[in-house]
């Protein structure tokens, strides 16, 4: 009886009708957000490859405030990007992560296991591979460990979203499940492991300005007037602190409440995810991008790239180790449950989604700057390795899922007829 039971357990099965609107509608905000961070990023590439190049690197070493100094606020514009508007950017993601743990699919132990066990497989896979590839090298090279282990869930959502027409919604809300959990384990890695000076009286004093910011929306108070101020200064104090400045986000992010009260028609987080998605989306994620893309191609600059070991393991994590982690996980998780997936659905669909997880971009191109000082060539390899492993991910993975899109399409066809 047991055996049956467990025979019968199905991977990735269909989603509800309430679950599927909220997918589509993440769907449509990626999608547009994926464009701009594509355009911005092409921007960049070309502008740092072009006779004005100076320019650009002008732009991104420009210090709008040097009168900040003295409280540590005298970034240049790179760096304000990269560690203010990313802030809104991983706000999101700490709303979005708490609403799927209270009310979405990771609610439920049952069906949160398989993107769960995919998505830590998916940054150990990768992180093996890098490592294996940069193990003879000298030790500074290994603190790019973690650069191909995160997934881009806007460039992500933006491919899949042109490609699957007809492909099993339950697929696209695996690939957003697994980033969501992608995007909390590579906050954690960020703040354990991309650390350099701690201090402790800072990070409590942050503490201050969150607990208000929680009281407030726990009391349905959502004066923009207050919660933003509220929300810089958790910002500052974390960045003052040591610990990189956009885990104030996150943290600020699960300090939401999520169910509705009363007469409310939807929660809190829904709401601030509501107006504050299209502000990461459309201006936060492309202008970080635009910041952080632009590398020199020249011939030169892509031979030392090429036979770089840090960046032959970025490429090879992200492409090979997200599909051997995440297929390899799942494969075997369904071996050993004796669970099968879902009847409309391919292993091939799965391994097209598990390659379009190597699309790395946002979070690898930040971890990269954390792994390695400005100065340090490295830095550029790891650009140029970020953006060729995930272009090769989006074709391999365009090319799989193009192929089932109109395999479903036939079978659709079939069907009405």
């Amino acid at each position: 009886m047991n055996a049956e039971r467990t025979s019968t357990r199905t991977l990735l099965a269909r989603i509800s009708g309430p679950e599927a609107r909220t997918l589509a509608q993440v769907l449509r905000t990626e999608t547009v957000g994926g464009s701009l961070l594509l355009l911005a990023a092409g921007i960049a590439l070309i502008w740092a490859n072009t006779p004005w190049h100076d320019t650009y690197e002008a732009a991104r070493s420009f210090v709008p405030w040097p009168g900040g100094a003295a409280l540590g606020l005298d970034l240049d514009i790179a760096h304000w990007a990269s560690d203010g508007l990313l802030a809104i950017f991983f706000f999101v993601i700490g709303l979005e992560l708490k609403r799927e743990f209270v009310s979405g699919e990771l609610r439920n132990p049952r069906t949160a296991a398989v993107p769960i066990v995919a998505a830590v497989c998916g940054m150990i896979a990768p992180a093996l591979v890098f490592l294996a590839l940069t193990i003879g090298t000298d030790g500074a090279a290994l603190r790019g460990w973690a650069i191909p282990t995160a997934t881009d869930i806007a460039f992500a959502l933006a491919v899949l979203a042109v490609l699957s027409s007809h492909l099993p919604t339950s697929l696209r809300a695996f690939l957003l499940t697994l980033a969501v959990v992608d995007d909390l384990l590579a906050i954690t890695v960020i703040a354990l492991f991309y650390t350099d000076s701690f201090h402790p009286g800072m990070l409590a004093a942050a503490l201050v300005p969150l607990a208000l910011f929680g009281l407030l929306v726990q009391l349905r108070k959502t004066w923009w007037w207050a919660l933003v101020p509220l929300g810089l200064l958790a910002w500052f104090f974390v960045h003052a602190s040591g610990v990189h400045a956009t885990i104030a986000g996150v943290l600020l992010g699960f300090t939401v409440p999520v169910l509705a009260r009363g007469n409310e028609p939807t929660g809190i987080a829904e709401r601030l995810e509501h107006k504050w998605r299209p502000v990461s989306a459309g201006i936060a994620v492309p202008l970080f991008a635009l910041f952080a893309a632009g590398v020199s191609l020249s011939g030169d600059r892509l031979a030392s790239a090429v036979t770089d070991p840090v960046a032959l393991g970025v490429v090879a994590g992200l492409v090979l180790g997200k599909l051997i982690g995440i297929f390899g996980s799942t494969f075997l998780l369904a071996k050993f449950t004796r669970a099968s997936l879902d009847p409309g659905m391919s292993w091939w669909d799965l391994a097209g989604v598990a390659l379009l997880a190597g699309i790395g971009f946002t979070v690898s191109l930040l971890i990269g700057e954390l792994a390695f000082d400005t100065g340090d060539p490295r830095t550029d390899h790891v650009k140029t390795a970020v953006l060729a492993g995930s272009l090769l991910a989006a074709l391999l993975a365009s090319i799989i899922l193009g192929a089932r899109n109109k395999v479903y399409q036939r079978l659709e066809k079939i069907n009405s007829d």
